[in-house]
């Protein structure tokens, strides 16, 4: 870490990585908070925190290096000194990663050339233009390439790490971890920074339709055309069309699909459902209409998605080679 760091992004992984534990209860990681001086460090909130020097560690063997982010990140990324140092530790360790704009100091290591990669969805262009030579992306919350892992702003962190963890330990162990932090169950690095219910909300400024939105999501199996959206608001269908519109900034039909698909994509990524009973539970009707959709919204069909993002169930202590 760095001066003037964001808490979070550190506190999120950090926590994961304390908590697991093996079958007999002992810590399977030991976790260190590095600096380049090793003195105490500020964050963006009232807490600072203790760190040991980066230097005792440049001969040891490291597992996990994860460099955090915060506003701090571009002074950072432009200490030669600092930049020198993490790349030592980086020659030395297992894998390596990055938190929100963390990348920033990877990137000006050199560490991400050729890769992809991700940051906060605010930063990902101004990564792009500054780092070329790295394959920028800005939709998931986390990219796992080779043995590097980005991820996106803050919470994305949790989700990083817990990912480690299903890496080392299996699905199992993650899933309790997820369940003691009372956190989602574990999400795929596929997965949105920006999910449409947040997208929704956003352009809906005024939340005139909160209300009718989560009705919507309860409801994704049933007839959902203006006439009976209208009616939920208790609105003529032609009023709702027309102020639905100048709301959200979209129509009707186009909230409905997005937020079927998202629902969709959820249950083939974390569940064990057929593409044929999702289809029929998210109100698709049938597979074709799935497919349509989800080649219209995210360009790749069901299948494909399934196949790239859904999470492996491993036995508790199952270790991937």
């Amino acid at each position: 870490m760095y001066p003037n760091i964001k808490l979070l992004d550190l506190a999120g992984p950090l926590q994961v990585f304390t908590d697991a534990l093996d079958e007999r209860g002992v810590a399977v990681y030991k976790t260190v908070i590095l600096s380049l001086d090793g003195n105490s460090i500020n964050s963006d909130t009232p807490v600072s925190l203790s760190t040991e020097p980066i230097l005792e560690w440049t001969e040891q063997h490291i597992d996990t290096l994860i460099v955090v982010g915060g506003l701090g990140a571009r002074i950072a990324s432009q200490n030669t000194d600092l930049l020198a140092s993490i790349t030592e530790l980086a020659s030395k360790s297992k894998r390596i990663g990055s938190i929100c704009s963390g990348a920033f100091v990877l990137a000006a290591c050199g560490l991400l050339k050729g890769y992809r990669a991700v940051t906060h969805w605010e930063s990902c262009e101004e990564l792009g233009a500054s780092y070329p030579d790295i394959k920028v992306e800005p939709e998931p919350i986390f990219i796992n390439d080779r043995n590097v892992w980005t991820s996106a702003g803050v919470t994305a962190g949790l989700d990083m790490a817990l990912a480690m963890v299903c890496d080392d330990l299996g699905r199992s162990a993650a899933l309790y971890l997820a369940r003691s932090l009372v956190t989602y169950v574990v999400r795929p690095g596929g997965q949105s920074q920006f999910s449409e219910a947040l997208k929704v909300q956003t352009a809906d400024g005024n939340g005139r339709f909160d209300s009718l939105h989560q009705w919507m999501r309860c409801n994704l199996d049933q007839d959902l055309r203006v006439s009976t959206l209208a009616n939920q608001a208790l609105m003529s269908a032609r009023n709702f069309a027309r102020l639905y519109v100048a709301e959200t900034k979209q129509t009707p039909a186009k909230a409905v699909e997005a937020m079927r698909v998202e629902a969709a994509r959820t249950m083939l990524e974390n569940g064990k459902i057929s593409i044929k009973v999702i289809a029929k539970q998210c109100g698709f009707g049938n597979e074709e209409g799935m497919r349509r959709s989800f080649v219209r919204l995210i360009k790749v069909t069901p299948s494909d998605y399934e196949k790239r993002f859904k999470v492996r169930y491993l036995p508790f202590n199952a270790v991937e080679s």
